[in-house]
């Protein structure tokens, strides 16, 4: 004669523990995983509840008629496996409203290709040998600006005399000995010397023409050349001036 309930006790533990996994992975994963990962665990709960049925059946056919098992834990575990159920389902359309979203925003930043935009960014991308910034400068007065490599080697020092307010600035590509440097990204500093010798960060924008848009883990990057900057950091875009 069978009376325990462990091994149904057993089953639902890891349909649950499988529903678990498969919500765990929404909105940090890519939408396939998530999709996959539903798909895998509503698997996992037919199987086991298969088994928690047949364990079901078993008890109750073998079960003394002169003391019948009590049914209200039989009753609440069937009621806990319908609420795994529709928590796997919720987050495999969950997974599937991501997909959607993702593929939305990925079409609209697709409109932005071959547009100049301007972002906040501590790299310049060099593009067709030209790169270009923005910087507001509080008064008028000397600002140095400084390219430097990955390694953070000096390759450029300029400076210049700035008006009070909106300044523009252009690199034709070259470094201090006048060689012509490839296409690519440059790290890019901006500084203003205070009376008592100390350098001031200026703030400043960068400028380059938008030629692809990445999309990894459901965040969105446009590139700029070899420049990649998030959605949050781009101030402007001018479809009408694309930058050469």
């Amino acid at each position: 004669m069978i009376t325990s309930s462990t091994p149904s006790t057993t089953a639902l533990t890891a349909a649950q523990l499988a529903a678990s996994n498969g919500t765990s992975t929404t909105g940090t994963g890519s939408s396939a995983n998530d999709s996959s990962t539903a798909t895998s665990a509503l698997g996992s709960l037919t199987s086991n509840y298969s088994d928690f049925l047949s364990l079901l059946t078993t008890q109750l056919q073998n079960q003394d008629p002169t003391s019948p098992m009590d049914s209200s834990q039989f009753t609440t575990e069937l009621v806990q496996f319908s609420g795994v159920e529709q928590q796997i389902n919720t987050n495999s359309n969950l997974a599937q409203l991501v997909s959607l979203t993702q593929a939305g925003n990925i079409s609209q930043a697709s409109s932005m290709l071959g547009a100049t935009v301007k972002a906040t960014s501590t790299q310049l991308p060099l593009q067709n040998g030209s790169a270009a910034l923005a910087f507001t400068a509080p008064a008028a007065e000397p600002v140095n600006i400084a390219i430097t490599n990955a390694n953070g080697e000096n390759l450029y020092d300029a400076s210049v005399n700035a008006t009070a307010g909106a300044n523009n600035w252009t690199w034709n590509g070259t470094d201090s000995s006048g060689e012509t440097l490839p296409d690519g990204a440059y790290n890019v500093a901006v500084t203003s010397t205070a009376a008592n010798g100390s350098a001031t960060a200026v703030p400043f924008t960068i400028s380059g023409t938008a030629t692809s848009v990445d999309s990894e883990s459901n965040n969105l990057t446009l590139n700029l050349g070899a420049v990649s900057v998030p959605f949050t950091a781009i101030t402007s875009v001018d479809r009408s001036t694309p930058s050469s």
